[in-house]
């Protein structure tokens, strides 16, 4: 068997180390996606439901290594077999979760040999959202054409 036809989706099943390494993928092409908001939304839906499942827990609290307009901000740790993650938490998580401090920089997620393209359609499969719900915003729709500027002789008018 061929590198392609080991890990073709038909093949993939939904275990959940395969949804981990999944989610990891989608996880780190986001960060230089051209629609990160679909690949974030399919990460936090995929861990949702493994978490409601109980295929996946929540560790605790970390403070945010990138807070956004605050001083401080916390993530909850997710642990999804060899694999940790970051969500955003929610209200009752600050009550409920412990508080672990500061993200030790030293834990690493082991490697995955995952396409983009299989864990987006493995993590789509499982989760039921598509990528049509979230079109990519492109910013040069709204930019305007180039115009090549316009050379009169000294003196000329532009009218």
């Amino acid at each position: 068997m061929n590198h392609d036809q080991k890990n073709s989706p038909t093949n993939l099943s939904l275990t959940i180390d395969n949804l981990a390494q999944a989610v990891f993928i989608v996880n780190r092409h986001a960060k230089t996606a051209t629609n990160p908001k679909f690949l974030y939304k399919l990460k936090q839906e995929s861990l949702k439901k493994l978490i409601d499942e109980g295929k996946a827990r929540k560790i605790g609290l970390h403070f945010s290594s990138n807070p956004r307009n605050s001083q401080q901000q916390s993530d909850v740790l997710v642990e999804c077999g060899r694999y940790t993650f970051h969500i955003p938490p929610s209200k009752s998580d600050f009550h409920v979760l412990p508080h672990l401090g500061k993200l030790d920089e030293s834990i690493r997620n082991p490697k995955a040999v995952l396409s983009l393209k299989l864990a987006k359609s493995l993590l789509q499969s499982y989760t039921g959202i598509s990528e049509h719900e979230y079109p990519s915003s492109n910013p040069r729709k709204n930019q305007r054409t180039y115009q090549k500027p316009i050379f009169k002789k000294l003196g000329e008018r532009y009218n």
